[in-house]
């Protein structure tokens, strides 16, 4: 009997550990194998046990250590007659909508058995781009319309064609999984359930750069995908996947693992770059460009954990193929993290052009404490709210830039009727003045002014001078901050103002 059931973060969140010692427990009178994979990012039904029947993956959840013995028995017997039973999991609705590519492996088997990796297509784009020129990777992923997924959507292979171009004793490619986003989990999904995508992602970001060393900078508080990461890491170098000769071919690439110190602002590039080389993460001037004079001077690639893992689809399916997805500009799919008050959160990887409605409703189910849903941040802790207005608009790139929001990295937080959308505005504010590095005025000094002054509107002292201080702020902010992390502050301030102004009076 093959049992398989998740090790990632959410899935031990809820309770997989207790029920995988259950199953230890009351497993040995039915000759179990249990399989720790990880999560298909269904996490509404974690804890989710698996039964391989036939071919078949069949699925039992969200379980207790204390319904173990029921759901063996009935699964000894055969029989789908239990209050638990999901039926074949691939077929649930919530799974069965979706366009895995990016993670169409999650979930299926142990994250750090290569030949698992293997029979699923994994190292197949890797050799691939080793009988390739490195400007033919480059225009591939150029061609196919693959843009950066951390958020700033810049094309991928306008920025590898910038480093391969430069001249220069090394070259870097710096992965950034500092995943810092509220409601975002997706980086963390893929390193706990298929590390080695990424790592033959980065790989082939080497030889089409021209560089040998790549480094993974990973947030500190996921010890979890640290532990897997570097198990992964190793195995890669054994199996002769990273190393000095990869697969015989002579080329080299080498990865090691950094973890960072707990700062939000290390997701930003050039302040990640500063981390990297040892120093306090504050956000560098811009230009020089990364790609130009990234980590120690040289020229570097950095790009997000779900950037270089989609490079392996394109390079084995074809860059027309992942183009066919998505519309517009905004080509390949969209990786969706729904959190919040939501029924049924989860990962969801869909085709841009998606609405925000079907995701919410179709995907979500509605608000988890069965009032309406009133707000939706999307784009993290510095995006913008969006009402039930604007929930028809279809997801991708240009379309919210439109409505001044934007998709970031993918994580779209919900809030039911009972949200104050003054004090989701003040978090804002507060959230920036926690987290700014300090290296410039309208960032460090904006944001606890912004504070200040959203306690004066909630406090109804002069609120409509207060008002109109809170605006010139937010251009203050917007026009004059170093980077991101204060430029963008205003947004989620200004779309609470603009779309819930009831709230502030």
């Amino acid at each position: 009997m093959r049992l398989f059931l998740p090790r990632d973060t959410t899935a031990l969140a809820l309770g997989a550990e207790s029920v995988a010692d259950a199953l230890r427990t009351h497993g040995a009178d039915f000759d179990i194998e249990l399989v720790r994979n990880g999560s298909r990012g269904v996490f509404w039904l974690e804890p989710l046990l698996e039964v391989e029947r036939g071919g078949v993956r069949l699925g039992f959840g969200p379980l207790t250590a204390a319904d173990v013995p029921g759901v063996l028995a009935a699964i000894a017997a055969g029989s789908g007659d239990h209050p638990l039973f999901l039926g074949p999991v691939a077929d649930l609705p919530w799974l069965a909508r979706q366009r895995r590519v990016t993670f169409a492996r999650a979930g299926l088997g142990d994250p750090l058995d290569l030949d698992h990796y293997r029979s699923l297509g994994g190292f197949d784009a890797l050799e691939r781009a080793l009988a390739m020129e490195p400007q033919a990777i480059v225009q591939a992923v150029t061609d196919s319309g693959l843009r950066g997924r951390g958020g700033a959507a810049f094309p991928a292979g306008r920025k590898w064609e910038t480093v391969r171009a430069q001249s220069a004793d090394r070259k870097y490619i710096v992965c950034n999984a500092d995943e810092g986003d509220s409601g975002t989990f997706a980086d963390r999904l893929l390193l706990e359930a298929d590390p080695y995508q990424l790592l033959e992602g980065m790989a082939i970001a080497g030889f089409a750069v021209g560089a040998e060393q790549g480094f993974i900078y990973l947030r500190s508080e996921y010890p979890e995908a640290a532990r897997v990461l570097a198990a992964a890491i190793a195995e890669a170098e054994r199996g002769g996947f990273l190393g000095p000769d990869i697969l015989g071919s002579g080329r080299s690439f080498q990865v090691q693992l950094r973890i960072g110190a707990g700062a939000y602002i290390c997701g930003e590039e050039t302040s990640l770059l500063e981390s990297l080389e040892g120093r306090r993460g504050l956000v560098r001037a811009k230009p020089p460009l990364p790609a130009i004079e990234g980590l120690f001077g040289q020229p570097t690639v950095v790009n997000n954990v779900l950037t270089l893992a989609a490079v392996t689809s394109v390079l084995a399916g074809g860059a027309d193929a992942y183009r066919a997805l998505g519309s517009g500009d905004s080509r390949g799919t969209l990786t969706v993290q729904l959190a919040g008050n939501i029924r049924r959160g989860g990962l969801l990887e869909l085709p841009f052009g998606v609405t925000l409605r079907e995701v919410l409703e179709d995907f979500g189910g509605g608000s988890a404490s069965g009032r309406p849903l009133r707000a939706v941040q999307v784009g993290g802790p510095l995006g913008a709210y969006l009402p039930e207005a604007q929930w028809d608009t279809p997801m991708d790139y240009e379309r919210f830039a439109a409505l001044g929001a934007m998709l970031g990295h993918g994580g779209v937080v919900a809030f039911d009727d009972s949200v104050d959308m003054l004090q989701q505005a003040r978090f804002a504010m507060a959230f920036c003045a926690a987290e700014s590095c300090g290296k410039c005025t309208p960032c460090r000094i904006g944001a606890v002014r912004g504070v200040e002054v959203i306690d004066r509107i909630a406090a109804g002292e002069q609120r409509d001078n207060q008002l109109v201080v809170l605006e010139d702020l937010c251009d203050t902010m917007e026009q004059g901050s170093l980077c991101a992390m204060g430029g963008l502050t205003p947004a989620p301030v200004r779309s609470a103002l603009q779309q819930f102004p009831e709230d502030f009076a």
